[in-house]
């Protein structure tokens, strides 16, 4: 196997796309102890910018509610949600939905908790509500703060389960009814959409003749991406077949593309969700194998949006009902209480990268930072299901790198694969309880973390070689620290018994 010769020289900076926003269930959820513990660890160790869920108008949410004829709007709730995401660093990434039921034109609804999907009766009604939440939320957060908060107009309405007969025109009368709300509260708010699922990309075109003919404002464009395929039921489960990561990155770089020769060319891309399965029952999300594949898709998302949201930061999440077991195929990085899966390692050690980009390859990403630390992540390279059950994966992957480096160097591997910090794997072997004990929870919590490693390597010619093995399905983080002895007159660790001493 060849060697891979890095550079010594930066490429730029570490794009940080990858956790300027992270998904989480409706925000209702964010009233509970476990959601609120998991945010705080999720912000200690990875450090996500922005946060975006569904159902801020839902009436769970309680914004518009009527006694005796009076209408109010009451932001008991959103004050609260959006008090607990400031306080953790975190801003909201707003999504204007769903229809508050006192506004609904009808009754269809989505998920277990109901959410409306139809239009508004009045769209100057729905328009005076969008202002009110606004305005709120700049008399309570100041002005300057809101401006820094992107308002994106629904979701997915290219589905009909998202939006009443995925109707285009009523979706377009929608956004032109809020994105003109918005401004007429502040020129300076940002709004945009239109928030589209994977397989939709036939609306770009008449989003932007729609947006470009009656000079409604768009600040950014959003969508969504997944790669999986059609659900296959099993009880409280789904499987599915899946694209390779490189569908991802195509279905990223899918506005760009679809913009190109229109007035919205050049707006800034969110993609406000994605992963690898759009099911929050799909046993894939607790695997070392979701990690891996994702990979390549953090590494390189960047080149291609402003942001990429990972759907969703836990497991407290309830669109298709309350989950009946800890492991469930949950979307979160974490489970309830906590546990961390291989894929939260995967950003947790993106969160340890350096800032400048030495080198990124097929299996391989290299930065260092200006004291001269050089942090490598290697992952096994995956496919689909087109090749074969493991994903194109053999029993080990070897990656072999010479990396420049000014002196000799202490390295620490942190390593995720089939085995190590793999809680889902011990879950299994414990007997997959639905409810496990405290005791069996810190068995989980022990399991899940990363196996550690370390070891020195002498500096030869202005570099070191770097030889890793990977297991099946793993990721590593792989910091190289410059070593300068400090001196302990009268320390001999050949007086102590069993040391092999080192030189």
């Amino acid at each position: 196997m060849n060697r891979v010769h890095v550079s010594a020289q930066p490429s730029g900076l570490r794009p940080s796309a990858w956790r300027e926003c992270v998904g989480t269930g409706r925000l209702n959820l964010a009233l509970r102890a476990d959601y609120q513990e998991s945010a705080a660890l999720v912000q200690r160790e990875i450090g996500f910018r922005y946060i975006r869920g569904h159902g801020l108008l839902s009436d769970d949410m309680g914004v518009l509610r009527e006694s005796e004829g009076v209408t109010r709007y009451s932001f008991t709730y959103v004050d609260q949600v959006v008090d607990s995401y400031l306080r953790l660093g975190l801003k909201p990434f707003l999504e204007l939905g769903f229809m508050p039921s006192a506004l609904a034109s009808g009754e269809q609804t989505v998920f277990w908790w109901k959410g409306n999907v139809t239009p508004p009766r009045s769209h100057e009604d729905w328009a005076a509500l969008v202002r009110a939440v606004l305005r709120h939320l700049i008399d309570r957060y100041g002005l300057e703060e809101v401006r820094t908060w992107p308002i994106e107009v629904w979701n997915e309405p290219n589905l009909t389960v998202f939006w009443q007969d995925a109707d285009q025109a009523a979706y377009f009368r929608l956004y032109e009814a809020t994105a003109r709300a918005v401004k007429d509260v502040d020129a300076s708010l940002q709004v945009g959409g239109p928030v589209l699922s994977p397989g939709s990309d036939e609306w770009w075109a008449p989003f932007a003749d729609f947006v470009a003919a009656r000079d409604v404002p768009v600040d950014f464009v959003s969508r969504h991406a997944y790669s999986s395929g059609p659900a296959q039921h099993v009880p409280f489960g789904v499987y599915q077949t899946f694209e390779p990561p490189q569908t991802l990155l195509d279905q990223f770089d899918a506005p760009r593309r679809h913009l190109r020769d229109t007035a919205l060319a050049g707006l800034p891309v969110h993609i406000s969700e994605f992963n690898t399965s759009y099911r929050p029952d799909n046993p894939i999300h607790d695997t070392a194998w979701n990690a891996a594949y994702l990979a390549p898709v953090l590494a390189g998302g960047g080149d291609l949006v402003g942001s990429f949201s990972y759907w969703t930061f836990c497991d407290v999440f309830e669109e298709a009902d309350i989950p009946t077991s800890l492991f469930h195929g949950g979307f979160g990085l974490l489970t309830h209480r906590q546990i961390r899966k291989p894929t939260y390692h995967l950003y947790a050690f993106m969160a340890r990268m350096g800032a400048s980009v030495l080198a990124r390859g097929a299996d391989h990403l290299v930065c260092r930072d200006d004291d001269g630390r050089v942090t490598v992540l290697a992952w096994q390279p995956l496919g689909g299901s087109d090749d074969g059950p493991y994903g194109s994966a053999p029993p080990t992957h070897d990656v072999r790198l010479r990396i420049p480096v000014p002196s000799d160097v202490a390295v620490l591997r942190r390593s995720v694969n089939e085995t190590d910090g793999n809680a889902w794997t011990a879950w299994r072997e414990l007997g997959r309880p639905r409810n496990p004990s405290e005791r069996v929870l810190d068995l989980l919590r022990d399991a899940s973390l990363p196996a550690v490693r370390h070891w020195s390597l002498p500096a030869a010619d202005g570099h070191v070689d770097l030889d890793l093995v990977l297991g099946r399905h793993e990721i590593t983080l792989v910091e190289l620290l410059p070593v300068t002895p400090d001196e302990h007159p009268g320390l001999d660790d050949a007086r102590l018994l069993g040391q092999d001493v080192m030189g």
